[in-house]
Parts: structure tokens; C-alpha cells; sequence
């Protein structure tokens, strides 16, 4: 896998280092940067982001996002498709998601994939999408990338049966937005806990308590841009920049600096999606 570059942080001579952050998940294809990406990136650099995963909700997004990485070295991407968007699965698709992952060492995971049955009910849809998807992960050796919303338990079900039968998937719970003990069954099962600007939302007690909990080679930041802006950017677009914000309230949280904040949740996403920074 080629190596990502190291980016200046710095705005202006003398001014200290910004910690080197990677956001673990971001959609920078959608229409809301369309008119000023290139001063997304220069804000993203200056914010100190070594590195960005970029989430694909549906096939018909690869090419886009693969043309993004050739214009951002620092990107990487995952392949896959959303919970949501079953009017995209076809009997071809997951075909078509192994053709575009083994045709490019810059995708790192499949997804996102999972279970939403907090915007739509139809389970069993979302299952026939999701297995094909984490059986796909584990015959490429990738992790996954897990949305998971209002559905913890079958979630856990899908997990846990295939953990049993020693087929064990690694990947992250992103936008963590569950409760302390169903963070822990992830956890149970090897998987990583991404925090997004829902950390800094005043009312998200349990994300709060989750965050101080979470061991510390288990914990990843992101923006999920241009969605969820962290305080204080709430109802504004969100950028990837803006993840020093969360790394910032998480740390807080823990009562750790965001130094050693940034230099774990970093090096886990290197771990986890196998990313190569020249420092971390």
C-alpha cells in the first residue's frame, strides 16, 4: 500500500504543530463541497488531518470517490453500501464492490454496511444486503465499517453467530450512538468505537460515559461530513477539519490531552485499516 504523505500543519512560521489526526469517516463526494473543496482540504491540512477514510453509501459513488483519492493523496476509502440505500442492491452488487476493491490498494474496508431501523423497518432487506457485504470483508481480509442505528441487537446477532462459527470480522462502530452496555458487546467482539461531533452534543449523555469508557487502542474520531458539525459548528456543514473538534471534547472527556488523544485514536485507524503515515 503506498504510504500517505505527511502534510504540514502549520499556517504561519512558528506556529505549534497541530496534532496529527485521521478521520475515520467522511463523505467529501456529496454535493455540499461541489463549490469550494479545495479550501476544505487546505483547512483540513492546516487542522492537522494526516489522513481521511471516505465512506461509499452505494456503488454508483466508487468512481467519484476513487477520483477524489487521485487528487487527495491523503485519502483512503472503503467500498459498500448503506443500510439505507437498498434500492441499490443488486444481484451483480456484490460482485461489483469485490471488482472495484481488488482493483485499488486505496480502498481499507467495505461499507458501509449495517442495520438502520431507525429511518426504515424492512430487517430482513437490510439482512440480505449485510451478509453478502461481511461475507465479502472476511474473503478480502478487510475490516468493515458499521452504521448501526436502533438495531444493537440483531446487529449483535449477525456478529455473534458468525463469531461462533469462526468467522471474525474486525471493523468500527462509527457514529457511536448506543448505550455504555452495548458498546461493551462490541467491544466484546473486537470492534473499534468512532466518535463523531455527537460527542460534543450536550444531551448525549450516554456517547459521554461511552467515551470515557472506551479502552484507549479501541477509540477512533470522525466527522461523518457534511453531516452531524460538532459544537461549536452544530447546524452548520461539517468538514473533515472539524474533526480536531471532536478529538478536542473527547479528550476532555477522558481527561487526557488531545495530544494523547490524537496519537492514539491515529494510530488505532492505522491499525485498523492498515494505513502507512510516514509519523503518526
Amino acid at each position: 500500500m503506498v504510504s500517505l504523505p505527511v502534510v504540514d500543519p502549520n499556517s504561519s512560521a512558528g506556529a505549534a504543530p497541530a496534532p496529527a489526526l485521521v478521520d475515520s469517516h467522511c463523505h467529501i463526494v456529496f454535493r455540499q463541497f461541489d463549490d469550494d473543496l479545495d479550501g476544505v482540504a487546505a483547512r483540513w491540512r492546516q487542522a492537522g488531518v494526516r489522513a481521511l477514510v471516505h465512506a461509499c453509501v452505494e456503488p454508483g459513488e466508487i468512481p467519484a470517490i476513487r477520483a477524489l483519492a487521485d487528487r487527495f493523496p491523503e485519502m483512503r476509502y472503503s467500498v459498500g453500501v448503506h443500510p439505507l440505500d437498498t434500492e441499490h442492491w443488486q444481484a451483480d452488487t456484490p460482485m461489483v464492490l469485490r471488482e472495484a476493491a481488488l482493483a485499488d490498494d486505496r480502498v481499507v474496508a467495505i461499507g458501509e454496511l449495517g442495520l438502520d431501523l431507525y429511518r426504515q423497518k424492512n430487517l430482513e432487506q437490510q439482512l440480505a444486503m449485510l451478509g453478502p457485504q461481511l461475507d465479502l470483508a472476511l474473503d478480502l481480509d478487510l475490516p468493515v465499517i458499521i452504521h448501526c442505528r436502533d438495531a444493537a441487537e440483531p446487529m449483535l446477532a449477525e456478529l455473534r453467530q458468525r463469531h461462533r462459527q469462526g468467522a471474525v470480522l474486525r471493523g468500527v462502530m462509527h457514529c457511536w450512538g448506543g448505550t455504555p452496555a452495548e458498546m461493551e458487546s462490541f467491544l466484546e467482539l473486537g470492534f473499534f468505537i468512532s466518535f463523531s461531533g455527537t460527542v460534543t452534543f450536550p444531551k448525549a449523555l450516554d456517547t459521554h460515559e461511552c467515551a470515557r469508557r472506551v479502552p484507549a487502542e479501541r477509540l477512533l474520531v470522525e466527522t461523518d461530513c457534511p453531516f452531524l458539525a460538532p459544537v461549536p459548528r452544530r447546524g452548520q456543514r461539517n468538514e473533515p477539519a472539524h474533526v480536531a473538534l471532536v478529538a478536542k471534547r473527547v479528550a476532555e472527556l477522558r481527561g487526557e490531552s488531545l495530544a494523547s488523544l490524537a496519537l492514539s485514536s491515529s494510530a488505532n485507524a492505522v491499525t485498523l485499516f492498515r494505513l502507512k503515515l510516514d509519523k503518526v
